[in-house]
């Protein structure tokens, strides 16, 4: 195994800044309290930078791109604030620059020369300003609709569910933001463990500063195929987006985002009831093997998958159970919870969902979410009737949400909806803007109980095929904890 060297001020910095964006740090209060013998104190404000990493939409030259941004809506008067996405390269021009929250844009691209973006904002429009991509390619290998939300650079990522079989492509897509260089390793583990890359060609990929790259998974181990595996995405040096991009051969295309960050229980949100194939693969990334309860937490209530009522997953090891048919025409979430809370081994896992059949199947990725928390965001939803379907997964105790949904890109009126979720369920509704034209942004709000999980599935029919993606929410992180002192110290930026 190799040792990792410690952390630095610098790299600390960065990492917690991929997480909560900017905020003033103030001085810690000496041991016991401030200096006058008073209890520091806290208090939650908005971040004041946000920084987001957009990969390249398709190789397709068919491809039809649309982008959308937004930011939560905020009362008026509390400032002003920019934001831009440009292309990933120096001296790229701005693609998308919102103006007010509350208020989405879109832009549109076709063909292969779609770019990755990168941008920052700042003030008002900073704190849960979110993006979106969706793809549409009408034939070909790459035939299908590809969502994906863009994120946070970051410095580790969990891929469970890529694969490197004959028959499918998929493409690790690395953004780099920052003025300096990244360093990526890429390492897959099979059902057996690591797999043996060839000498160096998963270690030291460079990733050009302002520019992105994608890196065939199979080209990894040309003498392997492995069906289901795991992908860990690490850097050395810098930070950088990352996603997968997976083209099926008969099957269909869409994004693989990262799994959120290992726990010892998951939820997978989002799960279409019309699917006709639910296969889930799961990696525990520690030394104590993992022992899993599965539950299907429907519209009634949470059952156990008949014949997958557990899933042992070895240490080190990819595991694969097929759920066939799960939902059996009702939508649900797969929920995943150590059968002995004391024995609760940290793992990611992911979710392949396939609608349809024959020459009309299509193909999703729904992976681990994190909590909705206080408040998160999906962009580019669509007006049409039965495009968007909203789900929301209360795996614990009961809880109440506020759905809310933007106006259009081009025009409409806000409408939201509170919404009970009761224990072991998942409620799905759809919620669109009043005389809403263009994408929309749909933003959940815990208003109490929880926690709560949500997902988004956006479908968009052609030529008989259900083509879809989904989407999950997670906290947008739109407020950072700063402790009260006399002195201001820094700026934490991401």
């Amino acid at each position: 195994m190799k040792q990792r060297a410690p952390l630095t001020l610098a790299a600390v910095t960065a990492a917690l800044a991929a997480l909560t964006g900017v905020a003033a740090l103030t001085a810690p209060a000496p041991a016991g309290g401030t200096s006058d013998g008073k209890a520091a104190a806290s208090a939650r404000m908005p971040v004041e930078r946000s920084l987001l990493v957009c990969p390249g939409p398709s190789s397709s030259d068919i491809a039809e791109t649309t982008y959308t941004s937004f930011t939560p809506g905020a009362a008026a008067g509390e400032g002003k604030g920019t934001a831009r996405l440009l292309g990933a390269t120096k001296d790229a021009k701005p693609v998308l620059e919102p103006k007010e929250p509350g208020k989405p844009v879109g832009a549109t691209a076709n063909g292969a020369d779609a770019p990755a973006l990168t941008g920052s904002a700042d003030g008002v429009l900073a704190p849960g300003w979110t993006a979106q991509l969706t793809t549409k390619v009408s034939v070909g290998r790459a035939r299908g609709v590809l969502g994906v939300g863009c994120t946070a650079p970051g410095t580790d990522f969990w891929f469970p569910a890529v694969s490197t079989a004959k028959g499918r492509e998929d493409y690790l897509h690395l953004t780099n933001p920052d003025d300096a260089a990244a360093i990526v390793d890429i390492t897959l583990f099979g059902p057996d463990g690591m797999a043996k890359a060839d000498a160096g060609t998963g270690e030291n990929i460079r990733v050009d500063a302002k520019s992105t790259k994608t890196v065939l998974l199979s080209s990894l181990l040309p003498a392997t195929q492995l069906a289901d595996a795991t992908a860990h995405v690490t850097t050395r040096a810098g930070r950088v987006g990352a996603s997968v991009q997976v083209a099926e051969e008969n099957v269909g295309a869409d994004w693989l985002p990262a799994s959120t960050d290992p726990a010892g229980s998951l939820v997978l949100p989002g799960i279409p009831a019309d699917a006709t194939s639910v296969r889930l693969v799961a990696f525990v990334p520690g030394e104590e093997d993992a022992d899993l309860k599965l539950r299907l937490a429907g519209p009634g209530g949470s059952i156990s998958p008949a014949g997958s009522e557990q899933l042992h997953v070895k240490a080190g090891m990819t595991a694969v159970t097929d759920l066939k048919d799960l939902t059996r025409g009702e939508p649900g979430s797969l929920v995943l919870t150590p059968t002995d809370a004391k024995k609760a081994a940290p793992l990611v896992a992911a979710v392949r969902v396939v609608r349809g059949g024959g020459a009309k199947q299509e193909l999703g990725f729904i992976p681990a979410t994190r909590p909705v928390g206080a408040r998160a965001t999906v962009a580019d939803n669509r007006p049409e009737e039965n495009t968007t379907l909203l789900s929301l997964t209360a795996p614990g105790a009961e809880a109440k949400v506020k759905v809310t949904a933007s106006p259009g890109t081009g025009g409409g009126e806000p409408a939201s909806q509170e919404v009970t979720v009761k224990a072991g369920t998942t409620q799905t509704l759809t919620l669109a803007p009043a005389g809403g034209k263009g994408s929309y942004a749909l933003t959940v709000e815990t208003l109490s109980g929880g926690p709560v999980h949500a997902a988004r599935t956006l479908s968009l029919p052609n030529d008989g095929i259900t083509m879809f993606t989904v989407q999950g929410f997670s906290d947008d992180h739109s407020t950072v904890s700063v402790p009260k002192a006399a002195q201001d110290l820094s700026v934490l930026t991401r």
